[in-house]
């Protein structure tokens, strides 16, 4: 386990984990604004890249949320490398059952506190589609501050940055 919160769990994710990989990044509503909905082997493949990073990039990678209470799988939340651009992105993605319970919010303001106080991270960044209304307001509730149009993953991106020392207290 990486990180606990009130109602979440975030740990690494593991071979095991290649069904729920496959099932959240393989529905189109999920990957609206994120990628092209992946194929079982497209899932495989992204899963074994998550695992390499783990070494490649200590401390950092793409982790499993899980909920407390029932152990359920709900999602993806990352705080990780941007591309090259020598920036620490934070972001997330939920199987749409969980969407609108707060999850983004409790686990992005846990991975700030996370990535400022344990990493000593000085800035996190977040990009989102222009057109994904719901996670720019997630962002903007955790603290994150509208920058700039940017390019990234081949598109178009809203690029948000906050310094550390700068996030809303985080309820454990």
């Amino acid at each position: 386990m990486l990180l606990e919160t009130t109602r979440l769990v975030l740990r690494r994710l593991t071979p095991d984990d290649l069904d729920a990989v496959h099932r959240l990044d393989s529905d189109p509503k999920v990957m609206r604004y994120i990628v092209a909905p992946l194929s079982y082997e497209g899932a495989r493949q992204y899963l074994q890249e998550i695992l390499d990073n783990y070494e490649q990039f200590p401390g950092l990678g793409r982790w499993a949320v899980v909920e407390k209470t029932t152990g359920t799988f709900v999602g993806i939340h990352l705080l990780k490398p941007l591309e090259a651009s020598g920036h620490v992105e934070v972001g997330y993605r939920f199987f749409p059952g969980f969407w609108g319970r707060g999850y983004a919010t409790e686990m992005t303001r846990a991975l700030l506190r996370y990535g400022f106080q344990e990493l000593g991270l000085r800035q996190i960044v977040a990009i989102t589609k222009p057109e994904n209304f719901a996670s720019q307001h997630v962002l903007e509730k955790c603290g994150f501050k509208y920058q700039r149009l940017a390019h990234f993953y081949g598109d178009e991106v809203r690029f948000y940055t906050i310094e550390g020392g700068n996030e809303p207290p985080c309820p454990s």
